[in-house]
């Protein structure tokens, strides 16, 4: 190693160009102490941060409304007049609850459109979230943004809209209530949404757009913020998520398009106990500040007008830079390089500098170590997840260690490329070998063009390799300067996808890190193919990987600050008067145990209420439960009238405890016509007959203990069959159970209904049967008005905005 100076050189000059692209993505110092008012301070912001997230405040909770009315002393402190917009929603994810908007507006000089600026300040449930940075960040980046717009007195041309939705984490259901309900959403030109689906890394831009993108590239990259992170690419990836934003809602339901912006890092506290203060990394939030503040004062005076448009534009950032060109250019770009790639063959055949057999040789290394690296990689995730079982615990599939194992599977690879242009190759490779790597890039380049235009900048990084391969065969001249340089554009462009897929896909997607980092190297061979040791470089990086495997080995444990999630229901059925313990746990804890056992039995029972996961999560494991005198909801069946072939049905179900939420199932033989639900319509039903997967009808958070009334339609000789599922979120703290407390190194499991109190009952009529004397008009269309009971009308939806200032 002392004689191969230059390939260490190299080597740290890829180090360093690395270091750059990684640390210019964010801010990384954020002592603002003594911040002008004018600007945008972190400090101030972490205030509010710290305000809101002293308790869950998920909607129905105590503290929801506590948050909701700090925020709006917040904006009338600002001077601004600040409203509520209270609605029910059925949004598309089959979620009903009533939500509660905050809202207020800054006057423009002119009347064009206005510019949004929306943020989500309800909390996840069922886990203890407290919403640090999801999304308590996205309200104070607004609100200190806006506090230093108004200081400095900026002119503005448009109006400006400040939007704090309410049950973000339920179905997207405030952004449903604004978009189609509030007369301002009709003004709106562009909306700036502000996010987290983790509490740490760098904020991503993404752009939601029904028509084509050109317009947005070209008005952000006129913004010019400071850290722009972002690239075509992202939103085909993001649309692979099982994620949506308010600002979905928009682009769907309003066509009013925007932009998101979001940090994902630590995923494993994304919706978590764990989403506090004390976890969320201070340079994200600087960083959706950077975003905030030069956006604010452009497109305030901007024509939002100008961010329609029908041609989409590929874009992609480097440090400090924010590049864009057509899709159209992406096709005639590829046919280029494959014409210049074939001519500079061509070239170098006639030179003698190349020869078939040799090019034909030089894919043996390239595709072996591709595969390897890619094989060995997905293998080993496996054989890890047997190993360490713990790791199935966080639904996520991030683990506390999946930093370690990227850098571990990355060096991994790096050995294996190297120990492959090892046995395959001579100790200085030649222009023959670097023919494979090019071909298969343009290939891939060939796929994005007719398939995935959004990574058409990748064929970027594959000119600078054809320039490499080309300067060669021109001159016959090895030069390590050049090489060098052209390596640059492979490390800014291809290097943060290598660590961005992982954590933004899970670590399942590690052998796609694996096969990206081989890539990568092929095209780095006119300088990594040329170390002379590459044995021992393949030694030291198999080293590398193997202190990464002990670093992940040795943080594989739970501790207090990376807690392993559990989850525990207890469940009456009310019809068998029968009671059991369930929880979604794959390993059961010393806690979980207390309540099930040693040796739980396999659910069994429970296929009338299959409740949505975001992770397709199951019960695992049941034990039987002491029973408790929990009280009852009561059902009444205030219309059963038979018309035309159909028969009309109004039910309310009423809590008779304090609940959270009601599960609703159905047959999926019954159709349902007409649906409604506390007077409100499914917000994606295009025709009479809801549409439903399987046999989930909805879910209703509740709020302020209101009943749901549901109405409907079916046809009179299908069998009437449903269940319901009463859920209180309080199992840790109801008189009627002692539960002992989790350890430190515990938390409730997200996404999943958890530490809760369920009552299963089937909903059938009962003695207690209300006939209207007249036919409703779901029943009869020719009715002008519905005889509606006294007792119903007090849950009838309305859209209250009360005005402050």
């Amino acid at each position: 190693m002392k004689k191969d100076l230059s390939s260490v050189f190299s080597m740290l000059f890829f180090i360093t160009v690395l270091a750059v692209v990684f640390f210019s993505m964010m801010p990384q110092w954020t002592s603002d102490e003594n911040k002008p008012l004018a600007e945008f301070s972190t400090e101030r912001a972490l205030v509010h941060i710290k305000n809101m997230s002293q308790k869950p405040h998920y909607v129905g909770s105590e503290n929801h409304n506590q948050v909701a009315n700090y925020l709006r002393y917040e904006l009338t402190k600002l001077g601004l007049e600040t409203s509520f917009q209270n609605g029910y929603t059925l949004t598309d994810w089959g979620n009903l609850t009533k939500s509660k908007n905050i809202l207020a507006r800054i006057k423009g000089s002119q009347n064009g459109k206005a510019l949004l600026l929306l943020s989500h300040y309800d909390s996840a449930p069922h886990s203890a979230s407290l919403g640090a940075s999801d999304d308590a960040t996205g309200v104070a980046t607004i609100l200190e943004g806006v506090r230093a717009f108004l200081h400095s007195k900026t002119p503005h041309k448009n109006d400006i809209i400040i939007l704090f939705t309410d049950a973000e984490e339920l179905g997207l259901n405030g952004a449903a209530l604004f978009v189609t309900q509030h007369q301002w959403a009709k003004e709106v030109g562009l909306a700036l949404n502000f996010e987290a689906r983790g509490t740490s890394g760098p904020s991503y831009m993404l752009m939601e757009t029904n028509n084509g993108n050109a317009g947005m590239v070209e008005n952000f990259a006129a913004a010019n913020p400071t850290f722009p992170v972002s690239n075509s690419l992202m939103y085909s990836i993001y649309k692979m998520l099982p994620n949506d934003t308010d600002l979905t809602v928009f682009r769907e339901q309003g066509s009013i398009q925007g932009f998101n912006f979001a940090f994902i890092d630590s995923h494993y506290n994304y919706h978590t106990a764990q989403d506090d203060i004390q976890h969320l990394d201070v340079n994200s939030l600087a960083h959706q500040g950077s975003y905030l503040m030069p956006l604010l004062n452009y497109f305030s005076n901007a024509d939002l007008n100008t961010t329609e448009a029908v041609e989409d534009y590929v874009y992609f950032s480097i440090p400090f830079s924010f590049i864009s060109y057509p899709f159209s250019w992406v096709i005639p770009m590829v046919i280029v390089a494959f014409v210049v790639f074939l001519f500079f063959i061509f070239l170098g055949i006639a030179k003698r500098i190349l020869t078939p057999q040799k090019m034909l040789q030089g894919f043996v290394p390239f595709l072996g170590s591709l595969f390897a690296a890619g094989l060995i990689t997905f293998l080993g995730w496996q054989l890890l997840l047997q190993i360490y079982p713990q790791y199935n615990d966080l639904l996520n599939g991030f683990t506390y260690n999946g930093h370690a194992y990227i850098a571990a599977f990355v060096s991994l690879s790096l050995a294996i490329c190297f120990a492959f242009y090892h046995f395959f190759t001579p100790d200085k490779i030649t222009a023959n070998h670097f023919v494979a790597p090019i071909f298969i890039w343009l290939l891939i380049n060939i796929g994005i063009a007719f398939g995935l235009q959004g990574a058409g900048f990748l064929i970027i990084p594959t000119y600078f390799g054809i320039f490499a391969f080309g300067f060669y065969i021109l001159t016959q001249k090895y030069s390590p300067i050049l090489n060098l340089i052209f390596s640059i554009s492979a490390l800014l462009i291809i290097a943060p996808f290598i660590q961005m897929f992982p954590i933004g896909l899970g670590l399942k997607m590690l052998f796609a890190t694996a096969i990206l980092t081989a890539l990568c190297f092929g095209l780095l061979l006119p300088t990594l193919g040329n170390f002379i040791k590459k044995g021992s470089w393949s030694i030291l990086f198999l080293l590398a990987s193997i202190g990464f495997f002990t670093k992940a080995h040795l943080e594989s444990n739970y501790e207090k600050g990376k807690a392993k999630s559990n989850s525990l229901i207890y469940l009456l059925d009310a019809d068998t008067n029968s009671a059991q313990w369930l929880t979604y746990d794959k390993n059961l804890d010393s806690w979980t145990k207390n309540y099930l056992g040693e040796n739980p039995n396999q659910p069994k029972g429970l296929e009338e209420i299959p409740l949505f996961s975001k992770y397709d999560t199951h019960f695992t494991f049941a034990a039987k439960a002491p029973l408790k005198n929990i009280p009852q909801p009561t059902i009444d069946f205030l219309t059963d009238s038979i018309s035309d072939g159909q028969r009309y049905l109004k039910i309310r179900i009423s809590p008779n405890r304090k609940v959270n939420r009601y599960d609703i199932f159905a047959n999926e033989k019954m159709q349902l016509h007409n649906i409604k639900a506390n007077g409100v319509t499914h917000l994606q039903q295009k025709g009479k007959i809801y549409k439903r997967e399987g046999k989930k009808l909805l879910s209703y958070y509740v709020v302020d203990n209101d009943p749901l009334v549901l109405e409907f339609n079916i046809n009179t000789a299908a069998v009437f069959d449903m269940t319901l599922l009463e859920s209180s979120f309080d199992l840790m703290q109801n008189p009627l159970f002692t539960m002992n407390k989790r350890a430190d190194w515990m938390m409730p499991t997200p996404f999943v209904l958890n530490d809760a109190v369920t009552i299963k009952k089937v909903i059938k009529p009962s003695p207690r049967v209300v006939l209207e004397t007249k036919v409703n008009t779901l029943a009869m269309p020719t009715r002008k008005k519905p005889i509606v009971p006294k007792a119903v009308q007090s849950v009838e939806p309305k859209i209250a905005v009360d005005t402050i200032k």
